[in-house]
């Protein structure tokens, strides 16, 4: 018995719904002797290195803070190649 399309199409929208609610997950990393700002940079970039559509990064916070643009930068080079 082929399932009908209405149900492959709610079954897709309802996987498609359980994977965008999923919260991105924190660098699995020991950023414990970083400063906040290297940490919170380091994670933006992490999860837009992993992300396929969406940059998570705080342009004006890149271009102002060093700590925050170097772990962005660090956390997306480093994520990329995983």
């Amino acid at each position: 018995m082929r399932p009908s399309r209405l149900f492959i199409l709610v079954n897709a929208a309802l996987l498609g719904a359980g994977c965008a609610a999923t919260p991105p997950s924190r660098p699995n990393v020991n950023l414990s002797g970083y400063p906040p700002a290297f940490q919170e940079g380091y994670a933006d970039g992490c999860h837009s290195a992993r992300v396929l559509i969406g940059v998570r990064k705080d342009e004006a916070r890149f271009k102002k803070d060093n700590l925050y643009a170097q772990g962005w930068r660090d956390g997306y080079d480093i994520c990329s190649k995983r």
